[in-house]
């Protein structure tokens, strides 16, 4: 073996990650250096009083938005689930959040600094109110033990009173335009006295529950929202029903007076905004465009425009025409599945709302939209070429996409129930997908599918209960799925015949996936646990456990090293090997569906139930650094492809130095496979190892992997350390033969003629003049496969014919034969 070692000097410049969109940085949890998306839309938005800002209760916090332009002010985090209703102060100097932690959070609406935390909430805060003089706050207890109001004071935070004797959950409250009188949504409309908290009437004629209630400006007029698609109209002094205001086709969320008490505006999850004349009870127009319920309206405090939000966006309408003002998007409900294209730059997400987006992963920019699942989107993943997104829904089908330009290539049908999981073979050749469907009333069942025609292959049946996770092994030999019957199968993945059932969970096995090297398997459950399996035997190796409720995604960084898992609200790092806990990233509000590292391990995605994708800053942990500095041969700060290269040729050699990296008083293979391994754990591609490209040759690389795979060593750095090897050969062998431009070009007197082989051959390079004449004959002799293209390695010509003579300027041409490969190339002597 020779290898010529270069000396040089490689400066390497790291562009800092900059986000296209300045709301993907607000307020980001530790850790994470962006979010995309801005998390789903609750129950309510609130105008502040001056009409300037607009409050948006989210699923991640509270956005705040400038009321005339759209543009993303503030984002208020700290709730530790999704907030679900806002109010301004009557003065606007405060801003009240109930959440679904069961606490109401009061902020300085000018700064947005929390000022007060209220807690004794059994339930979530569905619904908050200030009183007309700013002084009491109330707030209903939705899905608690107790159906109760609570009165706080504003200024000390103390608990007042508490309002007890509702038939149901509390949906909306809302004070009188005086102060004396309290209005409670919950199975019917409550009236209390505000001041001594005594119960005033009931008013019933609702058929289903009231989801909101208000007064008129005047106080003599309550409006209400239920469930029963109606709003009621009620005299608020006798209780006396006024009228019913029939249209909406489905459940009324919201209703609201303008402020001049002439129109009522009621929201409905039949996605429309109705506008009616207060008086008369005469529909004046309905405002459509929403492609979700819409949850919350609200007047702006002058009248003239109408807010409206629904899951996804929030939509500004003048309320004279009822034309659309504006919209304010990057609202998206809960995300099931992300998923990195093979080259890190693109990243998918698949959401509740039906659409898959691609996001530029540099930049955090919304590259594309995909839309035409009529179900929620619960996989993604991108073929291994990077060229196809599969995407599976609760609309029982598959769809196949191509990842570029976003277009809908096929559909894929057959499942009766909808797809939880697709996953590619790694040769891209095949599609699996899972499903809850349920076969003649038999077994649930996972489709394989001809991934370039969308023919259905094979059903798998075998699993009794839903299959939620299904997986190809790297080498694509073996199909593993995860279902709700607490286990995992595995199968040969091209005759389907069952293998082995992993048992051991104690319920549904939520997530299942390989490490990269194929030995290990992961499965995640909803009894809280992470389990780690040899993928040949099916033997349990081991549990992790500090999950406090049950894990929905598990996956392995492309080093293998690292096990990330998401749960309820948190994401969990692992040491893949020792199973040791390693750090908890925490940010999202809802379960984390899905998580995934980017191809250089270097970011991890997590999607949330919030609403949001957000990108975690992965750093090395300090046992890979002791790893990586033992690796360092020549002691430059850094492990690379020279201190292989310093191992391998010294061989041999014993006593104490430093190509000795295992301390064993011997120069060997074992030396060379840890400094591969510390390589390999960097994240970083072989491509990225310049000095692979020119003083390393694939046979190099062949016979260390020869003598390492010959040790059966099964440790985590043995099988790291033989995954870069074989990278690394992959890197260094061409997939084609290739005649290149010679450099430099023009040039005097000299110059190099770069090539790659495919495969060992002859070599031979011949230069013409412009009359076809041979001015030079180059026999490069028997080459084996591999790149010749730096000055060391690529053929060279000094300019001078077969005799010795300089040549004239002008143009030249050069011929490469390599075996049964041809090329011919021009190049200029300029004098």
């Amino acid at each position: 073996m020779k290898l010529i070692l270069t000396l040089f000097v490689v400066f390497t410049l790291l562009l800092p990650t900059t986000f296209a969109q300045d709301h993907t940085q607000l307020n980001l949890p530790e850790g994470a250096k962006a979010r995309l998306g801005k998390g789903g839309i609750n129950r309510n938005i609130a105008y502040s009083p001056d009409g300037t800002r607009l409050a948006v209760a989210s699923h991640i916090g509270i956005w705040i938005y400038d009321a005339q332009t759209g543009e993303e002010l503030s984002l208020l985090t700290g709730h530790t689930e999704r907030v679900y209703s806002v109010a301004y102060s009557p003065d606007g100097s405060t801003l009240a959040s109930g959440s679904g932690d069961q606490t109401i959070r009061l902020w300085d609406a000018n700064t947005g600094e929390l000022k007060r935390t209220l807690e004794g909430h059994g339930g979530w805060v569905y619904s908050v109110a200030f009183s007309p003089d700013g002084r009491t706050l109330a707030s209903g207890d939705f899905g608690g033990w107790y159906y109760m109001v609570s009165l706080w004071d504003v200024n000390t935070g103390e608990l007042k009173r508490t309002l007890e004797g509702h038939r149901g959950w509390v949906y909306s409250v809302t004070f009188s335009p005086d102060g004396g009188t309290l209005a409670v949504g919950s199975t019917t409309v409550g009236l209390w006295d505000a001041n001594t908290g005594a119960h005033i009437r009931t008013l019933e004629g609702h058929t289903g529950s009231v989801t909101s209630v208000t007064f008129s400006p005047d106080g003599r007029t309550i409006a209400s929202g239920s469930s029963d698609d109606t709003v009621g109209l009620w005299d608020a002094n006798t209780g006396a029903h006024i009228r019913t205001l029939e249209g909406h086709t489905s459940e009324v969320t919201s209703v609201t007076f303008s402020p001049d008490g002439r129109t009522i505006a009621s929201g409905s999850w039949d996605q429309t905004v109705r506008l009616w004349e207060a008086n008369t009870g005469e529909l004046k127009r309905t405002l459509e465009g929403h492609t979700g319920g819409v949850t919350s309206v609200t007047f702006s405090p002058d009248g003239r425009t109408i807010a409206s939000g629904s899951g996804q966006d929030i939509r500004l309408w003048d309320v004279n025409t009822g034309n659309h003002i504006r919209t304010l998007e990057g609202h998206t409900w809960s995300v099931n599945s992300v998923a990195y294209s093979p080259d890190g730059h693109t990243l998918a997400s698949g959401s509740e709302d039906q659409t898959i987006r691609l996001w530029d992963a540099n930049t955090g920019e919304l590259k594309h939209t995909l839309e035409g699942h009529t179900g929620s989107v619960n996989s993604v993943t991108f073929s291994p070429d990077g060229h196809t997104i599969a995407s599976g829904s609760s609309d029982d089908t598959i769809r196949l996409w191509d990842a570029q330009t976003g277009l809908h290539l096929k559909t894929l049908e057959g499942h009766t129930e909808g797809v939880t999981s697709v996953s590619f073979s790694p040769d891209g050749a095949t599609l699996a997908s899972a499903s809850g469907d349920n076969w003649s009333g038999g077994d649930n069942t996972i489709r394989l599918w001809d991934a370039q025609t969308g023919q259905h292959l094979n059903t798998l049946r075998g699993h009794w209960n839903d299959v939620n996770s299904v997986m190809f092994s790297p080498d694509g030999a073996t199909l593993a799925s995860a279902s709700e019957d607490d286990t995992i199968r595995l199968r040969d993945a091209k005759t389907g015949q069952h293998l082995n059932t992993l048992e051991g969970h104690t319920e549904g096995v939520t997530s299942v996936t390989f490490s990269p090297d194929g030995a290990t398997l992961a499965s995640a459950s909803e009894d809280d646990t992470i389990r780690l399996w040899d993928a040949k035997t099916g033997q349990h190796l081991n549990t992790l456990e500090g999950h406090t409720d049950w894990v929905s995604s598990v996956t392995f960084s492309p080093d293998g090293a690292t096990l990330a898992s998401g749960g309820w609200t948190e994401i969990r790092l692992w040491d893949a090997t020792t199973g040791e806990h390693l750090n908890t990233l925490e940010g999202h509000t809802g379960v984390v569906n899905s998580v995934s590292f980017s191809p250089d391990g270097g970011t991890l995605a997590s999607g949330s139930g919030d609403g949001t994708v957000l990108l975690w800053e992965l750093a090395p942990s300090t046992t890979r650094e002791e790893v990586q500095a033992k690796g360092d041969v020549n002691q430059d700060g850094a492990v690379n492809v020279v201190d292989l290269a310093l191992v391998a040729l010294q061989f041999g050699q014993t006593g104490q130095i430093d190509a000795d990296v295992n301390g064993d008083r011997v120069v060997d293979i074992d030396d060379l496979i840890e400094v591969a391994s510390s390589i390999g754990n960097t994240g970083q591609a072989p491509q990225a190892q310049p000095l692979a490209l020119t003083t390393i040759t694939p046979a190099d690389v062949q016979s260390w992997l020869a003598q390492a795979e010959a040790l059966n060593r099964t440790d985590a750095i043995s099988r790291q350390g033989i995954r870069f090897l074989k990278q690394l050969l992959s890197a260094l062998t061409p997939q084609e033969t290739a005649l290149l431009p010679n450099y430099p070009n023009p040039f005097n007197p000299e110059t190099w003629i770069p090539y790659q082989l495919a495969k060992d051959a002859d070599v031979k390079l011949t230069i013409y003049d412009t009359q076809g004449v041979v001015v030079r004959q180059l026999a490069l002799g028997h080459q084996q496969a591999g790149l010749y293209t730096d000055r060391t390695k690529a053929a060279y010509w000094d300019g001078r014919n077969d005799v010795g003579e300089q040549v004239a300027s002008g143009v030249y041409f050069y011929h490469l034969k390599a075996g049964d490969y041809t090329a011919l190339r021009r190049m200029v002597i300029l004098k």
